[in-house]
């Protein structure tokens, strides 16, 4: 049989979507739940992202998928379906991006076919009918034509509107934390009419990145990195350093006028149901106030509070003891003997910032750590969506966001794996080299590498630029396989009795989890009925182990009514706070966003 030329395959793969297609939309209108499971494979999953279910949810073979078909369907009218783009055909595979509306919104989605049948779905809400952004052809005018007396300029407006927000008119959206994930959040909002007040106790916004050591960069490329709407210019450095994140941050509030409040801290928070608003205490240079927001937004990052370990003998000790949070850098340690404990990122750079300022420097590791070389993490990216030739092949931003998620999480786990042995394959000598030292290193979880790492628990690896070959060197002193006892006057005691000199002492050891921030700022009632926050896990404290398909309590409705969590580094930041904003506004609007729940509780009802 002859190889089938490309218009050939080209025209195969559009009959076999539009088919698919076709049966599909048919099934859904009709709500035949068992009709549309039929057209799946038996080993599928469906990703949705608030299009059926209005929540981030993903079902796992057909019985998971029939159950989600018979929560959702008798709720859900959908029109419109039609093929976007030209279908592909690649190692008997289809794959087809569509769009279809809702009643109240318009969506789009991917399928993935093999012999007819479904693999993977993916729906994803993109938009409301009659609250859409305003921009293109619906952007503002910026200006009143005609002789109008007391005409008020837009920085004057802008002036009392911004004034107002806070104190004569209450925020609907209060956000925690004015970093990448805080203000892509409330640039969304603003572009959808929500009234929203983003409050950061810290002086500027961006300070969360320009506050921390200098080395410090984006091990993200650029073209990964973008904040919505304001794309970083075609000169931006590829990895971003510190102080140009943290000044771009600043430039972008100011730019999309989003109402911020810095040196504020929120000192506490609770709820009153039958309000339906929370009272937020919080002191703005020096002066308290409460804030009455109906919805809470922790962007506090992916991290709780510090970590910080506490060893016998600790105040006894005469040199300086930092967590890593509060290292700023080496330049008054030159010539001193510096002791890391910890081996992940933080860890690994700040070593690397002291022995390049000077220091004696010696890290202390506990546990075993995944490393990749950020050259070999290039390598692997650079065959994807977010890479320099999807630029070159016209790949948006967006596109690039969407085809990312279409990809159900369970699947990343598989690519994951032949990724990273890929990886350990081209850096066979680095890997050598480190083991020669005695560093303790592993490839991940089930050995499927950083990212299913990342995803699981965003902690215990370190991408490598530059301190794993001042290891190898010797440059930077290791000890592994030899905890610390102890601090005495001099410095540390190890476990088997050795005794480590030192001037500094850097705790590297980590942070709390993100549901801290709520536990601290809330109660720990709220924290426990929320349960764990990011991990790919049942969203419940009660049983958290359970695969569930997405990342725990992260830009969906919590178990505490109004609060919500926006986190995860740029692109998630970017991508996932569309479908937060989405929600937030459907709920000012008094829109119905009914909640599926796994059976036993389907649909929660529409709150806000």
């Amino acid at each position: 049989m002859g190889t089938l030329s490309k218009p050939a395959r080209a025209d195969e793969a559009l009959a076999e979507a539009t088919q698919w297609l076709a049966q599909f939309a048919q099934a859904v209108t009709k709500r035949d739940a068992g009709g549309a499971t039929e057209l799946f494979d038996p080993a599928c999953h469906w990703r949705d992202l608030l299009a059926f279910t209005w929540t981030l949810i993903t079902f796992e073979g057909r019985e998971e998928i029939r159950a989600g078909f018979d929560g959702v369907l008798a709720s859900v009218a959908t029109t419109h379906w039609e093929i976007d783009g030209a279908p592909t055909l690649s190692e008997g595979v289809v794959t087809a991006w569509f769009r279809f509306e809702t009643a109240g919104g318009r969506a789009r989605g991917c399928v993935r076919l093999r012999d007819g049948k479904c693999t993977v779905l993916f729906t994803a809400l993109t938009e409301l009918k009659g609250y859409e952004e305003k921009s293109g052809v619906r952007r503002e005018e910026g200006i009143e034509l005609g002789g109008i007396k007391g005409k008020r300029s837009w920085a004057e407006k802008r002036q009392t509107e911004s004034a107002r927000l806070g104190n004569e008119d209450q925020a609907y959206c209060l956000i925690v934390g004015a970093s990448q994930g805080g203000l892509a959040l409330a640039a969304r909002l603003r572009q959808l009419d929500v009234p929203t007040l983003v409050i950061d106790k810290l002086e500027r916004p961006g300070d969360a990145w320009r506050n921390r050591y200098k080395s410090l960069c984006l091990h993200d490329p650029v073209w990964v990195d973008h904040m919505p709407y304001l794309p970083f210019p075609a000169h931006w450095p590829v990895y971003t350093p510190k102080d140009k994140m943290a000044d771009w941050l600043e430039m972008y509030a100011k730019v999309m006028e989003l109402d911020v409040w810095c040196s504020t801290e929120c000192t506490s928070a609770s709820y009153d149901a039958d309000e339906n608003q929370w009272s937020v205490n919080v002191v703005r240079a020096g002066r308290a106030t409460t804030l009455q927001p109906t919805h809470l937004i922790l962007a506090t990052g992916l991290s709780g509070m510090p970590r910080t370990p506490t060893f016998p003998g600790a105040e006894a000790f005469q040199g300086v003891q930092v967590h890593s949070s509060a290292y700023h850098g080496g330049s008054a340690f030159a010539g001193k003997r510096c002791v890391v404990v910890g081996s992940n990122n933080s860890a690994h750079d700040i070593c690397q910032d002291l022995w390049e300022c000077g220091a004696d420097v010696t890290m202390i590791q506990r546990s075993p750590t995944l490393v990749v070389r950020l050259k070999s993490l290039r390598r692997i990216a650079d065959a994807g969506p977010f890479s320099e030739a999807g630029i070159a092949a016209g790949i948006t931003t967006e596109e690039a966001d969407f085809a990312a998620a279409s990809t159900p999480f369970r699947l990343l786990e598989n690519l994951s794996r032949t990724n990273y042995a890929k990886i350990e394959a081209w850096d066979r000598d680095f890997y050598d080299r480190l083991r020669a030292v005695g560093f303790q290193f592993h490839f991940g979880e089930d050995e499927t590498g950083i990212l299913m790492m990342y995803l699981r628990r965003a902690a215990g690896y370190y991408i490598d630029v530059g301190a794993s070959d001042l290891i190898a060197n010797g440059e930077i002193k290791l000890i592994s396989g030899d905890d610390v006892a102890g601090l005495q006057a001099a410095g540390l005691v190890l476990q088997s009795g050795a005794e480590v000199p030192a001037d500094l002492i850097v705790y590297a050891t980590g942070y709390g989890p993100m549901a801290g921030w709520a536990e601290q700022l809330i109660s720990t009632d709220v924290a426990d009925k929320i349960g764990p926050c990011w991990g790919l896990g049942s969203d419940t404290r009660d049983d958290p182990g359970p695969w569930e398909g997405e990342l725990r309590n992260m830009w969906k409705p919590t178990a505490q009514e109004g609060l919500w969590f926006q986190g995860g580094n740029l692109a998630q930041a970017r991508h996932y706070s569309r479908y937060l904003a989405l929600q937030l506004k459907a709920r000012l609007e008094g829109l119905a966003t009914p909640v599926y729940r796994r059976p036993g509780n389907h649909i929660r009802p529409n709150s806000g």
